[in-house]
């Protein structure tokens, strides 16, 4: 197997009997994406024309890995997407009352994207199919919800890691990842502030106004959800010529489709959507 995929021994930590290499520690190694890239590649030359003016970036570790990372997925990931509208008045409300109570209290302020990565957390709880990883000879389901959060920093991209985020408060949610996000920003992350996860969450809607994007699922994963802006429409009312204003977000579920049937990632979807329209029911 290692042969196949060329994949350099003596860069793989052996997990069997006295150091022994065995085939789980390979498919580890090309999940994680750290295949060398071969010496000629690396040399290659992109043709310019003569009467361009241009700057040669060297690239960053973190570019380089994310890089790697993100072409494994699009080569050996059959990728699929499933987007969904969600009401999020009802999410805007309860944020308000939340930080009313926070700030009573001293405590820092919950943002949209902490409630969407607690409704993510639980769905994934209520969903355990969405919360696997494929290896070559099972299907691995996971009990931990442990969900990366996409930050971006000046380095390249970064994912964080929030484990166990669906048994964690929004507050304590909140919590971790603006202190992760800094530590992402200050390129001081650890290896433990990053690995572990099982679902990722990126979010370019509140920082960036975006609506609606595609996101490249972060193997070993199997699911990463896209969260777009949110934005106003009209909605007909309960009666003919009644009209009325409402706040809808875009979210987009990319699925690894030899772990998440689409009538899964439906179900999914159904269940966080479920959370963010009714999102007192993340609190009980």
């Amino acid at each position: 197997m290692a042969e196949d995929h060329k994949v350099p021994l003596s860069s793989i930590k052996g997990t069997g009997p006295d150091g022994l290499i065995v085939k789980a520690d390979i498919e580890d190694y090309l999940a994680s994406g750290r295949m060398e890239v071969p010496v000629a590649a690396s040399k290659q030359k992109v043709a310019t024309a003569p009467d361009l003016d241009y700057t040669d970036i060297p690239h960053s570790q973190i570019r380089k890995i994310t890089a790697s990372r993100l072409l494994f997925s699009k080569q050996t990931i059959p990728h699929y997407y499933l987007t969904v509208d969600t009401c999020v008045d009802k999410l805007m409300d309860l944020r308000s009352q939340l930080n009313l109570l926070q700030e009573s209290l001293g405590g820092k302020r919950i943002s949209v994207n902490d409630l969407v990565i607690k409704a993510a957390a639980l769905a994934l709880r209520k969903v355990p199919q969405c919360n696997s990883s494929w290896t070559d000879d099972c299907i691995r389901q996971y009990h931990n919800v442990n969900i990366n959060v996409a930050v971006q920093t000046d380095n390249g991209l970064y994912v964080p890691v929030i484990r166990d985020a669906d048994k964690k408060g929004l507050s304590k949610i909140g919590e971790e990842v603006k202190h992760l996000a800094q530590k992402a920003k200050e390129n001081s992350l650890k290896p433990e502030d990053y690995e572990g996860g099982t679902f990722t969450v990126s979010n370019l809607g509140g920082p960036f106004g975006i609506k609606q994007f595609c996101a490249i699922i972060n193997p070993p994963q199997s699911g990463i959800l896209a969260v777009g802006s949110a934005e106003k429409r009209v909605v007909p009312g309960s009666s003919p010529g009644d009209y009325k204003f409402a706040s809808f977000m875009s979210v987009t579920l990319s699925c690894d489709h030899r772990v998440i049937d689409g009538a899964i990632g439906a179900e999914w979807l159904k269940a966080f959507k479920g959370y963010i329209e009714n999102p007192e029911s993340m609190l009980l």
